[in-house]
């Protein structure tokens, strides 16, 4: 690319618009490729000087002991039982992902990525249990205490007011999923109760619709007996004797209703007319109506006559 000269000019816009035509110009004749990124033809050679490298190496190394550094390289810990069989659920698990769903195309599970990524997380959780058994070994040979005291304080990173401010959110979400669950199972619940009343009464309307069939049958002569009565007998046998059990109950129990409070004095019975009302009502007597209710006169000539 050739180089351009600039004219220098008194004002910034003269510059600019010389600058703006030299480079129209130089477009014009080809020298300016379109893009901003410049194509570059020529080969470039590659460097590899292995001595330079172990020089920089030698150079920027600090020859510190083992407690500040505190590198290490060893084997992978002995796989544990537990990881062994989250493994092995995780294997028939992504195998029944490719049984199930057809859509998914099926990998071999030495080529699949998920079960990739999770042996890849166990190596690392092998590799750091390993480093941490040999690395707390060598501590204590270097006579190094591992463990905190018990009167150890240290600065927290957060208040206590933001903890409890944390502390107190997490409370809340879990309280509002557990009222979520209730109202779920609640309304489960109803939803059930709903069609278990509704298949209830479907049932009946069909058994009482085929006993009205049967009878047609019957009256028209195409059925001659009628043993599809006994069980309609039985299920009113069975009816009453519920009636019947619900009645004890409510001897038994009463009504229901409001118990509390019924003996408690009222105007009426510190002034007397409760025993009044008592006695009206063990007689058959309506309230507010007298006790010696004169008869009418139809009735009083009827006893005339009978004297």
């Amino acid at each position: 690319m050739p180089d351009f000269e600039m004219q220098e000019s008194g004002s910034e816009f003269d510059s600019d618009d010389n600058s703006e035509s030299e480079l129209q110009a130089a477009f014009e004749r080809g020298d300016l490729k379109p893009g901003l990124n410049v194509e570059f033809s020529g080969q470039r050679d590659k460097i590899n000087d292995i001595t330079k490298l172990l020089a920089k190496t030698q150079a920027i190394r600090l020859e510190l002991p083992w407690v500040e550094r505190l590198d290490m390289v060893n084997d992978l810990a002995p796989m544990a039982p537990e990881l062994a069989v989250q493994l092995e659920k995780h294997e028939q698990k992504r195998a029944n992902q490719f049984k199930g769903n057809a859509k998914i195309p099926y990998v071999r599970p030495e080529e699949d990525p998920v079960l990739n990524d999770f042996k890849r997380e166990m190596l690392f959780h092998r590799q750091a249990q390993s480093a941490v058994i040999e690395g707390i070994q060598r501590l204590h040979e270097l006579g190094i205490k591992t463990r905190r005291p018990d009167d150890y304080f240290a600065e927290m990173a957060k208040s206590d007011e933001h903890m409890q401010k944390v502390r107190a959110n997490l409370m809340a979400k879990q309280q509002g999923q557990a009222k979520s669950e209730r109202i779920k199972q609640i309304r489960e619940q109803r939803k059930m109760g709903k069609m278990l009343a509704k298949q209830t009464k479907v049932q009946r309307e069909t058994e009482k619709k085929e006993m009205l069939d049967k009878l047609k049958k019957f009256r028209k002569g195409k059925l001659k007996n009628l043993d599809f009565l006994e069980d309609a007998k039985a299920l009113e046998s069975k009816q009453k004797q519920t009636a019947a059990n619900r009645k004890l109950r409510n001897k038994k129990f009463g009504f229901g209703g409001k118990k509390k409070g019924l003996k408690r004095n009222t105007k009426a019975s510190a002034a007397g007319l409760e025993s009044e009302k008592s006695t009206r009502r063990q007689r058959g007597v309506k309230a507010g109506a007298s006790v010696n209710k004169r008869m009418g006169k139809s009735r009083r000539m009827k006893a005339k006559a009978r004297k």
